[in-house]
């Protein structure tokens, strides 16, 4: 049934097919949805009982759409014969339009003839509108001459209302005549001539030449305003009434004749003079010609800073008359303190980018730098209450750019830079000529060596911090910056001159002139310590980091000072071994152990150091102390690695390590005070000792094996030299316990723990000597 309700369109087939192209397809579409839809529907066979319900409700659908069909084709029919009866009456009267057009080009063409005759007396008209114009204006054209002299001796008399007034009929009086041959060349059919308007210009010549006279002098009253406010300001307020008449018959004229067209009335010669605008450029130049009074002749070097509380004084007396004179004087409406406001403010922006381009020095550079941040806004000038509201409406901007204020601070940080430098260097040669002194360094309150270099750098530096942090952080934040690249210049130069200072005492140690030269190590040392508070000092007083800003690495002047102190300490403790060195031959070999010397002796020349390291600061002292306690450990223990005492009895070791314990307590006795003065090392060396001093005092030799593996557990870096030569200076270890000692020495040689100071590593033992076997007789 639905297959052949869809047979009912065939009816359409035949005219369809003419205007689409793809009906048989869509035919077949329709017939494969129809033939899916009733397969799936009529499945099975008891679904045929509905066969004549679905046939039904398809015989309804399609009468439904053909009825749609018919209504929507009859609506289209309709419409169409609508609009061609629209358009058979649009043409009816299309045609009785052009009937008419016709009609009317005929009349046109008849009427032509008779306005011929008329031009005749078209010319007698116009010739006499000229005559009666001519006739009209020859009692104002024979007054011109004389009211143009009138008006000339008006302005040079600065009557300038007056003269005003009369300017103001000459050009009505020019204005009417223009406009009279304007509309009697207009009647005439033709624009008015050259010639015309060349008479009428010559003729009013003295006009234009009055208009300049009258400007002239009104500019130069505006310009003297400022005095003129003080004395008498009549002729200001003068020179304002014409200024605003002068506005008001310009915009009039603009308005009455501003139109375009054939009989629009044209502007009269020289309008619009726009003389309200003159006004405050005028004012602008006079700003201009007030600072440029201003005396020049000190501006540079120390004068400049008082050529800007010059401008400071003259713009605010200018502004105070402005506001309580010269602003009564105006229309409202001219915002004068404003106007005032704004023309000093490019004046002052324009001399002080002229300023800043010259070569100035650092104090140049700070006063700049300062009136412009602080005193341009502060209360005594722009920031005074009077001007606050007029400074918020005008938006004046900054006196000098980012930019610029960028390039005036880095200007003033490489002239400081260059001072610095300059008073680094000399403080270091005054430094380096103290060194030559016949005399012990100064001391301090507490008793400390030091010299004015420390001083004057510190000093130095945090003036320069202190004056930069008057302009802004930003500005001592790049000064400390400058300051801590100078001082590790300074630091790295300071230790060249030590080094130097060493090899010149190597040299020749007699020379009287280096007699105190471990009293001004000491003094540098305690120096080192002085600038290292004050370089921590003004890394914190830094708010910002700006690596970078000199130089592509930041400056390190505590790692300068830390290369510095070491390198004095170093020297220090050359010295301590240079005195010690006649001493140390004499340790631990025979006369020694009988008499004892020269302990005593070493002893008096570290007590007499020790007392000089007092005079150093903390924590340098203790540091001191300490390598002058490992140096004595080290020198002693080398003595003995030379085997200048081997032990040929029982009686002879325990001798032997009875003076070493007694040299022991001697040391101690002189180091006693530096375990309460500050940190003490991890390893002590003068424990060395006593164990050096049981291991040769030892009695049963097969316990040396446990012996030194204590010894080797407690100091790691022993090596089977420095054990071989202990045993050695027993005298009696065989050599089968010698291999066995050696062997676990070498089985058990531990790692170096974490923060071990070696002591046995800076210890070499001198290369044995064995005996030559072959016979030395001569060869035949």
């Amino acid at each position: 049934s639905f297959i052949t309700n869809h047979n009912s369109l065939d009816f359409y087939k035949v005219s369809a097919v003419e205007v689409w192209p793809e009906v048989e397809r869509a035919e077949c579409l329709a017939r494969g949805a129809a033939l899916k839809w009733a397969s799936g529907v009529f499945c099975q066979p008891e679904h045929l009982e509905r066969l004549s319900q679905y046939r039904k409700r398809e015989s309804q659908r399609t009468a439904s759409i053909h009825t749609r069909l018919k209504s929507m084709v009859q609506s289209y029919l309709e419409g169409v014969g609508w609009g061609l009866e629209q358009l058979q009456e649009a043409k009816a009267e299309l045609r009785e339009v052009s009937h008419a057009l016709k009609k009317a080009a005929l009349e046109s063409n008849q009427n032509a003839e008779g306005v011929k005759s008329l031009d005749r007396l078209r010319e007698v008209s116009v010739n006499h509108c000229q005559l009666l114009a001519a006739v009209s204006n020859l009692p104002r054209l024979y007054s011109v001459r004389s009211m143009v002299l009138e008006t000339e001796r008006l302005v040079e008399s600065r009557r300038l209302l007056e003269a005003h007034a009369r300017l103001m009929d000459l050009e009505r009086w020019q204005d009417d005549i223009l406009w009279q041959l304007h509309g009697a060349a207009g009647m005439a059919g033709s624009p008015l001539s050259t010639e015309d308007q060349e008479v009428v210009a010559k003729y009013f010549s003295g006009v234009g030449q009055l208009v300049d006279a009258l400007g002239k002098e009104l500019w130069a009253v505006v310009s003297s305003g400022l005095a003129l406010a003080r004395q008498n300001p009549t002729p200001f307020v003068s020179a304002v009434r014409i200024v605003e008449r002068e506005e008001a018959l310009d915009q009039a004229l603009l308005e009455e004749r501003g139109g375009t067209g054939s009989n629009s009335r044209p502007l009269p010669p020289g309008r619009p003079r726009c003389w309200r605008a003159c006004f405050f450029q005028v004012l602008e130049e006079a700003v201009s010609a007030r600072f440029r009074s201003v005396s020049y002749l000190h501006t540079r070097g120390p004068g400049l800073a008082g050529h800007l509380s010059a401008l400071q004084h003259a713009t605010m007396t200018d502004l105070a008359t402005v506001r309580h004179l010269l602003e009564h004087c105006v229309p409202p409406h001219y915002h004068l303190t404003g106007a005032y406001l704004r023309a000093s403010h490019r004046c002052l922006q324009t001399h002080l980018a002229q300023v800043s381009s010259w070569d100035l020095e650092s104090g140049e550079i700070f006063a700049v730098l300062n009136w412009v941040l602080h005193i341009y806004n502060s209360p005594d000038m722009m920031g005074h209450p009077e001007l606050v509201t007029e400074m918020e409406k005008e938006e004046l901007g900054p006196l000098i750019s980012t930019e610029g204020l960028e390039q005036l601070q880095n200007k003033y940080v490489q002239s400081v830079r260059k001072s610095v430098s300059e008073w680094m260097h000399k403080a270091l040669q005054v430094e380096l000529q103290d060194w030559q002194r016949d005399q012990e360094p100064d001391t301090d309150h507490e008793g400390f060596y030091q010299t004015s270099l420390p001083t004057i750098i510190t000093q130095m530096l945090e003036e320069n911090a202190r004056v930069a942090l008057m302009i802004g952080e930003s500005l001592r934040d790049q000064t400390i910056q400058m300051g801590l690249y100078e001082m590790e210049n300074l630091l790295n130069r300071f230790r060249e001159a030590l080094v130097e200072f060493g090899r010149e005492h190597r040299r020749d140690p007699s020379n009287n002139k280096n007699k105190f030269y471990l009293h001004y190590l000491l003094a540098s040392i305690s120096n080192c310590i002085i600038l290292k508070k004050s370089t921590e000092s003004l890394q914190q007083q830094q708010s910002s980091r700006l690596a970078g800003q000199f130089s592509r690495t930041p400056p390190n002047p505590l790692a300068a000072l830390d290369r510095a102190v070491r390198r004095a300490c170093r020297l220090v403790m050359d010295q301590l071994l240079l005195d010690l060195q006649p001493l140390l031959p004499g340790l631990l070999t025979r006369p020694w152990l009988v008499q004892g010397d020269p302990t005593p002796k070493l002893c008096q020349v570290l007590e007499r150091h020790l007392d000089l390291y007092g005079r150093v600061r903390p924590p340098c002292r203790q540091r001191l102390q300490e390598e002058a306690q490992w140096l004595m450990v080290v020198e002693y223990v080398r003595a003995l690695m030379q085997k200048r005492l081997v032990c040929r009895s029982a009686e002879e070791r325990r001798q032997l390590a009875q003076q070493m314990v007694q040299d022991d307590q001697l040391y101690r006795e002189i180091f006693h005070g530096l375990e309460g003065e500050g940190s003490v090392p991890e390893v002590n060396p003068l424990t060395l000792l006593p164990v050096l001093a049981d291991f040769i005092r030892l009695k049963d030799p097969s316990m040396l094996t446990l012996e030194v593996s204590g010894l080797a557990a407690k100091y790691p870096d022993i090596s089977e030299e420095h054990v071989s030569v202990l045993l050695d200076i027993r005298g009696d270890v065989s050599r089968d316990i010698r291999g066995a000692v050696l062997d676990l020495l070498e089985q058990s040689a531990p790692p170096l723990p974490a923060g071990y100071r070696p002591i046995f590593t800076d210890i070499l033992v001198p290369p044995s000597t064995m005996a030559f076997c072959l016979p030395t007789a001569k060869c035949a």
